[in-house]
């Protein structure tokens, strides 16, 4: 029987946030009926010190050891509060090569990415995000520290728009009927007259007019908005009135990124 489930690829550094990262991922998998699997990638230089080949297989075993039982250690309480399964699988190589091949062995449905608090594109210290961006076109969450999405709470979505045309809605909407919070879309326009994007009923609409401060005043009232996850179609960057770098590194809520080729959620 073929499986219809959503797969969600995690691609994490282990760092401090990995577990509210997992959290968040946990929310949207149970939303879309996901399975989830996470990826972790070394380098060999990160392990291996010495010269020696026996050295080297023995430090690299360890380590492979070691962050088997860390994984476990972060997975586990996510699957007994909230009984989600959560695959794992680590890798050691080329951090980029890894990750390209891995994603076309899975074809996941949904990459997870967590941010630094500093808010830079740097993911895995290779710009993986960056990367992720160029190489996967389907949907692509960035997961944030503050309004972190809860499993088995209500999310709170909102809809960013920053092109002068209507956006494509039929991702958007298959994931506003799993929610039963009113949307906030906020747009970002060349000028005031642009029409309005009619995504539901009980969506209550913000428009900013392009400027410097367009993408910052947007951050500004979804934090008030109290959304955990704002929606933004990735796919129309050429017609974008900013750009994705600023998008990502001025928002202060998780992004989720549609792609060109992301899967239709059932409504």
């Amino acid at each position: 029987m073929k499986n219809n489930k959503y797969k969600i690829l995690v691609l994490s550094d282990l760092n401090k946030s990995t577990a509210l990262q997992l959290k968040s991922t946990v929310s949207l998998a149970k939303m879309m009926d996901g399975d989830i699997t996470l990826l972790h990638v070394k380098k060999p230089t990160d392990i291996v010190e010495r010269e020696s080949q026996l050295s080297a297989m023995r430090a690299i075993n360890e380590n492979h050891i070691a962050t088997n039982k860390k994984i476990e250690g972060l997975i586990r309480p996510i699957q007994e509060d909230f009984k989600q399964n959560v695959n794992y699988q680590v890798v050691i190589g080329n951090v980029k090569h890894e990750i390209e091949t891995y994603i076309n062995d899975y074809q996941p449905d949904m990459i997870v990415l967590g941010r630094r608090k500093s808010k830079t594109l740097n993911f895995m210290g290779d710009n993986i995000t960056g990367f992720v961006l160029k190489k996967y076109n389907g949907a692509i969450m960035i997961a944030a520290e503050q309004h972190a999405l809860q499993p088995n709470e209500d999310v709170t979505l909102g809809v960013l728009n920053t092109t002068d045309q209507s956006i494509t809605t039929d991702f958007i909407e298959g994931f506003v009927n799993k929610t039963s919070q009113p949307i906030k879309a906020f747009k970002i326009v060349t000028n005031q007259t642009q029409s309005k994007n009619n995504i539901t009923d009980k969506t209550t609409e913000y428009v900013f007019e392009k400027g410097s401060k367009a993408v910052d005043n947007v951050s500004k009232y979804a934090s008030e908005s109290n959304i955990n996850l704002m929606c933004f179609d990735n796919s129309k960057q050429d017609k974008s009135n900013t750009s994705i770098k600023k998008v990502i590194s001025r928002l202060n809520v998780s992004l989720l990124l549609i792609g060109k080729n992301t899967t239709i959620l059932p409504r």
